[in-house]
């Protein structure tokens, strides 16, 4: 099979998208079945590295420990259409959630002057909310001749 350089990366594109679909579902059930109501995690990242802050777990106003209980995920991997699965604990699982959700819309938040901010999981309404704040270095040129 000739497959080219955009074929793999469209493959690789869709794949993606299907894991974190179904990672989403996965972890919020997870969160649920443990009791968690909203999870806290903070990122920052520049000149070319980043990281994710341990994720902080909330009952009811409350902060919690995670549960030690494993989720299997799925995962994509470059020149494969299959997906793969992962086992990891609660709490890496809604780190490595957050980090798709942040590849997916900011692609290369870690390059250059970077990104920092935070996500915040309401476990109730399933949703993830991303406050995003980019690093720029602006620069103005002239030239006059007289």
């Amino acid at each position: 099979m000739n497959v080219n350089v955009e074929e793999y990366w469209a493959i690789f594109e869709r794949t993606t998208a299907e894991s974190l679909r179904r990672n989403t579902i996965i972890v919020f059930e997870a969160l649920s079945t443990a009791g968690i109501t909203h999870v806290r995690v903070g990122f920052d990242g520049e000149g070319d590295q980043g990281q994710m802050e341990r994720a902080a777990a909330r009952m009811n106003g409350n902060a919690v420990e995670f549960p030690t209980v494993t989720v299997k995920l799925w995962e994509s991997r470059y020149g494969s259409a299959e997906l793969r699965t992962c086992e990891l604990g609660l709490q890496e699982a809604v780190e490595n959630l957050c980090y798709g959700c942040l590849e997916e819309r900011y692609g290369g938040w870690e390059i250059n002057e970077g990104s920092f901010g935070e996500f915040n999981l309401d476990v109730a309404a399933r949703t993830i909310r991303l406050e995003h704040y980019g690093r720029f270095v602006e620069t103005a040129y002239s030239s006059d001749t007289f």
